[in-house]
C-alpha cells in the first residue's frame, strides 16, 4: 500500500513553496509554544517546529537541484535540434541514469521503463509538435491499461491543450516539458548525445 499526501494538505502546500516559509513557520511555531509552555516544559518548544524544519529542508533541496532559466532553455533549443534517433537515445540514457531499466517498444508507447517493480510506459513521439492534443495521450492510457503499468508519461516540448492536460491528471499521466525535460537530461548528457 502506499501512502500518499493530499495536495492540498499544508505540507504539501509548503513543499510546492519556497522553502524559508517552513523556516519561518517553525521559528514563528517555536517561539509561540515557548512563551506560552510553563517555565519546566520550554524547552520542549523546538521540538513542537521540527516537521516545518524537515519539511523546509526537503523543499530547499528541491529547489536546490531545479534548473535555472537558461538551463531550461539551452535544453528545449538541443533537444527541438535533434532528430528522433538521437532524441530517443537521449531519453533512454535520462531514464537510466534515473535508475530505470529501459527497453524500447513500439506502438503508443515508446519506452517501458522499470524502477522499484514499478512500470511505467513513456512515449516521446510527439516531442515536436506544435500542440499535444488528446488523441495521442488516449492511446498511451490504452496500453498502459492493455500492459498493466503502474504509470506513463509523455514528452514534449510543443505547447500541451487543455483538454490533453485534463486528461493526463485525470489518468495520473505525467507530461515532462521544461523544468522536468532539463532535469531528465542534464547538460552532459545532451553533448554526448550530439557526439554520437
Amino acid at each position: 500500500m502506499q501512502l500518499k499526501m493530499s495536495e492540498n494538505s499544508l505540507f504539501a502546500v509548503l513543499l510546492r513553496s519556497p522553502w524559508w516559509i517552513s523556516f519561518g513557520l517553525a521559528i514563528a511555531i517555536g517561539a509561540g509554544t515557548y512563551a506560552i509552555f510553563p517555565k519546566d516544559m520550554a524547552s520542549l518548544a523546538p521540538f513542537v517546529g521540527l516537521p516545518f524544519i524537515v519539511t523546509g529542508g526537503i523543499a530547499a533541496w528541491r529547489q536546490l537541484r531545479v534548473p535555472g532559466h537558461a538551463r531550461v532553455a539551452a535544453t528545449l533549443q538541443a533537444v527541438e535540434a535533434m532528430a528522433w534517433r538521437e532524441f530517443a537515445e537521449v531519453i533512454e540514457a535520462g531514464l537510466r541514469r534515473g535508475g530505470y531499466q529501459v527497453e524500447r517498444m513500439d506502438g503508443a508507447a515508446d519506452f517501458r521503463a522499470v524502477k522499484g517493480g514499478r512500470v511505467t510506459l513513456v512515449s516521446c513521439k510527439r516531442w515536436k509538435a506544435a500542440s499535444l492534443g488528446i488523441e495521442s495521450l488516449r492511446e498511451l492510457e490504452a496500453a498502459r491499461r492493455k500492459a498493466e503499468a503502474w504509470d506513463s508519461m509523455v514528452v514534449s516540448i510543443g505547447r500541451v491543450s487543455d483538454n490533453a492536460r485534463s486528461f493526463a491528471r485525470d489518468h495520473g499521466m505525467k507530461i515532462l516539458q521544461g523544468v522536468e525535460l532539463a532535469q531528465l537530461l542534464p547538460p552532459a548528457l545532451l553533448k554526448a548525445g550530439a557526439r554520437d
